[in-house]
């Protein structure tokens, strides 16, 4: 699809986009990382300026819906230092694996991930990115790269990367130590060669990329990775020994009170992209305590809940093209404990947010129908 340049109204955290219920704004997470400090600050200014009903988004992303302050939020935003550049907010679209350096993995890729959010803010001409390009750093498990990002690593030895280009193997194999760098370079080639395209998947030649970025494939090209839909869930006993809790997000509504218990604990928290949490690097008793309190107000640790199965777009009333409540019908339909398989309700035929496997419902005035490829 080839779409003009000015029609990228992806929102941040500045740009608000004016949705049915009032603004929404997007605030973006280098690998999907928080503090505790600064989700309880996101919370109490969801709560302040907009709805407190926070929404994970599937590249570990916090949405704020409602929004009837944005000037009021940006400042809390900016404040808890959320908002690390103005210029390039939209643009911090970096996914990573979200226990790398804890649990399984080649190596530890969150320097990767913190080198490449520097120097993608130090970069004045990659502010021109679409806020649809998305970076992925994967630590050798396959969970990012089954995602396809735009432009992607993936360890294939502690010290070694391959180079993917809209989830597919290019051939490049680089040292696990450029791969900031490259990552940079490609998006720099996709500025160069883009047109009006968004992603890389729409480019004609993805591997003309290769070209403008001045690399070169040294193995056979084209390998590819299963997409991964559910995300870490339950009691996860770290390399170091010490425990991180994943917690599944029921439609990725998290609510500003929960936000506030789960910041309470005072630990590294990761948002991955299947709209859940990580409560990292706690000791075992901590770890016990916690679950003991987060699990009646709402997250899920049970790896086989059918809540892992069923997923949604906003629905009405925050979608004006909405023809249902679509997260009302999904959570119904999740409390039934019926083992339909993986469902994504959608309001209208765009289908926002739905996911390459699994079944697609679309809410019509005659009730929902599947969506056919």
């Amino acid at each position: 699809m080839i779409r003009s340049r000015d029609d990228d109204a992806c929102p941040g955290a500045l740009q608000v986009h004016q949705a049915a219920d009032g603004g929404l704004a997007r605030i973006r997470l280098a690998g999907g990382m928080i503090t505790a400090a600064q989700l309880e600050s996101l919370a109490h200014a969801a709560a302040e300026f907009g709805s407190p009903a926070m929404e994970l988004t599937s590249r570990g992303n916090i949405q704020v819906r409602g929004i009837h302050d944005a000037d009021g939020l940006a400042a809390a935003v900016t404040a808890a230092g959320l908002l690390p550049s103005a210029t390039h907010e939209r643009v911090r679209n970096i996914v990573a694996s979200p226990l790398s350096g804890r649990s399984g993995g080649l190596g530890d890729i969150r320097d990767v991930v913190q080198s490449l959010d520097h120097g993608l803010q130090n970069r004045p001409d990659l502010a021109e990115l679409p806020g649809r390009f998305w970076f992925g750093v994967d630590d050798g498990r396959g969970d990012i790269s089954g995602l396809a990002p735009d432009a992607s690593t993936h360890l294939v030895s502690p010290d070694t990367a391959a180079v993917l280009i809209a989830g597919r193997d290019t051939g490049v194999r680089i040292p696990a130590a450029q791969a900031a760098d490259t990552l940079l370079n490609l998006a720099q080639a996709f500025l160069a060669v883009r047109g009006n395209h968004w992603r890389t998947s729409e480019l004609d030649d993805p591997d003309a990329l290769l070209t403008e970025a001045g690399l070169q494939p040294t193995e056979p090209s084209g390998a590819t990775w299963p997409h991964v839909d559910t995300p870490p869930v339950g009691w996860i006993t770290q390399d170091d020994g010490r425990i991180a809790l994943g917690a599944a997000v029921p439609l990725g509504v998290l609510q500003a009170r929960t936000a506030e218990f789960v910041a309470a604990i005072t630990a590294p928290i990761v948002v991955t992209p299947w709209r859940s949490l990580l409560i990292c690097d706690l000791e075992e008793g901590i770890a016990d305590t916690s679950l003991r309190v987060l699990a009646p107000l709402g997250p899920i640790f049970d790896e086989h809940s059918p809540w892992l199965s069923v997923s949604a777009c906003t629905g009405s009333p925050g979608c004006a093209k909405s023809l249902a409540d679509v997260r009302s019908d999904a959570a119904a339909a999740a409390e039934s404990g019926e083992p339909a398989g993986r469902r994504h309700f959608v309001g209208c035929e765009r289908a926002c947010g739905s996911p390459p496997i699994g079944e697609v419902l679309v809410a019509t005035n005659s009730g929902y129908q599947p969506r056919h490829p």
